[in-house]
């Protein structure tokens, strides 16, 4: 199956045509995942308020799962895999593709067995009660009961996007969001024998999308449909392949629960400020989300590039790789804050003809929307520290990020501040987390430990082919060498 650039144009081709063949793709597949979103919302809204409401509460937690098992630990994913690839060590990047399927499938065991017995207390906590609670628990049983599903999933994807596939990936996200939405829609309001379920029904579409997602995946990644063909055959695990995974992956996933519970903060104290107010932040807060599903798509693009760049050697490359996955995104975003910024009614007035609302959803535009262009810039950083194997500074930036929020904004909220105030705050808090982002990657050292040269990054400095390195020695990818063809 073909689908990936050659690897050779990965590791030694020009930066800026490459990344933005591998980007194209992702970004198309993300703004149908915010799509779906949308249709999702509005099925739900259809159904009453007080569905609509127990959405609200589940909604920050179905986002995480996502974004924990795509971005964060499919991250580490395909940081592992293209640095094996990088390094020309074939058998270690099959054997590291069979350890993801382990890490996902245990986080998704997992993360459903914690959301089916503590979610109610959670929705609780959030200020869930009477049917909004029990609508919140009905929707997040079914949802959640497929979280196995969903880590599957995406972590197939990721190990297809490790070997610089980005294409099949990003094709098999657009037919699972084109499905969940017209299951969603079925299940939800019924069609000749099949009954209306309502928010369960959007649920269950969302697991069965997602059942014919790792179907999808799968076939792509046996039978020699892919760069890298999964073979489960004597398979042993193995705790340094695992470790070459979760120690990008595991920290990163820190990144996500930061950015939600800065979202958290944010609409807590505008909601203090009122319904109107609430709502027209909600209005901004949406096209915040919407920009930043291209840093994830210029971002994601940027892992293999930087990650086989580690992986033979040449950090030089992979900080030119960072740096021009930045500018992009920055620009980009640039572009569409400015706009709002100057135009905002091009974005409220889509979702509101309420003065009021508006006036408040202006004022955000105006004020957060300059902010998003060094945001989005940071959070492609972000994913090109998980290429590099380097977290540490990406999830601190993330702690900057949230503590500015916490603490300024209670000390905003102490002194009755008006809504604008807050939304100078959001501005300065996206800043500090871009700024913070850069730091970390100027002043972190991306030398492999070890040294220079193929497979330092991947065990310490041992050579391909020794006992670390998990494989034989390195070759280079073609048809001779099993589970590896050259322009899949």
């Amino acid at each position: 199956m073909a689908g990936g650039l050659d690897i050779d144009r990965l590791r030694n081709g020009p930066i800026l045509s490459t990344l933005l063949r591998l980007s194209v793709p992702n970004v198309i597949a993300m703004v149908v995942t915010v799509m779906v979103g949308i249709a999702e919302t509005f099925y739900v809204g259809r159904l009453g308020t007080t569905p609509l409401a127990a959405l609200g509460l589940v909604f920050p937690f179905a986002i995480l799962t996502s974004t924990m098992s795509a971005g964060a630990m499919g991250g580490g994913v395909s940081s592992a895999i293209a640095r094996a690839f990088g390094a020309s060590d074939a058998a270690r990047a099959r054997t590291l593709a069979l350890h993801s399927i382990l890490i996902g499938v245990s986080m998704g065991v997992v993360y459903s067995l914690l959301f089916l017995g503590f979610g109610p207390l959670l929705y609780r906590a959030l200020g869930g009660h009477g049917a909004v609670l029990d609508e919140a628990v009905h929707y997040s049983t079914v949802l959640f009961s497929g979280a196995l599903l969903v880590w599957t999933s995406n972590t197939l994807a990721s190990v297809l996007r490790g070997t610089g596939n980005m294409r099949v990936p990003s094709t098999g996200i657009v037919g699972i969001g084109v499905l969940q939405t017209l299951l969603g829609g079925l299940f939800a309001f019924g069609a000749g024998p099949i009954p209306g379920l309502g928010m369960v029904g959007v649920a269950l579409g969302h697991v069965l999308a997602h059942v014919a997602g790792v179907a999808f995946f799968a076939w792509c990644l046996t039978g020699g449909r892919a760069r890298l063909t999964l073979a489960f055959e004597r398979f042993q695990v193995r705790r340094e392949l695992l470790s070459d995974i979760l120690r990008v992956g595991a920290l990163a996933c820190l990144s996500p629960v930061q950015t939600v519970l800065t979202m958290l903060v944010f609409t807590a104290l505008v909601a203090r400020l009122g319904e109107v107010a609430l709502a027209g932040y909600s209005i901004g807060q949406r096209l915040e989300f919407l920009v930043t599903t291209i840093s994830f798509g210029v971002g994601v693009a940027s892992v293999p590039m930087v990650g086989m760049a580690i992986g033979a050697g040449d950090v030089a490359r992979a900080r030119r790789v960072a740096w021009t996955a930045a500018l992009v995104a920055g620009a980009v975003t640039a572009a569409i804050g400015l706009l709002v910024a100057v135009f905002p009614d091009l974005w409220a007035r889509m979702f509101s003809r309420d003065e009021a609302v508006l006036d408040v959803a202006r004022q955000y535009l105006r004020i957060g929307g300059p902010a998003f262009a060094v945001m989005c810039a940071g959070l492609t950083l972000y994913f090109s520290s998980q290429g590099a194997g380097r977290m540490l500074g990406p999830v601190m930036a993330g702690t900057m990020r949230l503590a500015v929020a916490g603490l300024a904004g209670l000390w905003l909220a102490s002194r009755g501040a008006p809504a604008w105030q807050y939304f100078v705050l959001a501005a300065v808090a996206m800043i500090t987390y871009g700024l913070s982002m850069a730091a970390a990657v100027r002043f972190t050292s991306w030398q492999p430990a070890g040294g220079t040269g193929p497979g330092a990054a991947l065990t310490g400095g041992a050579a391909p082919g020794s006992a670390l390195s998990g494989g034989p020695a390195p070759a280079a990818p073609s048809a001779a060498n099993p589970g590896v063809r050259r322009g899949g």
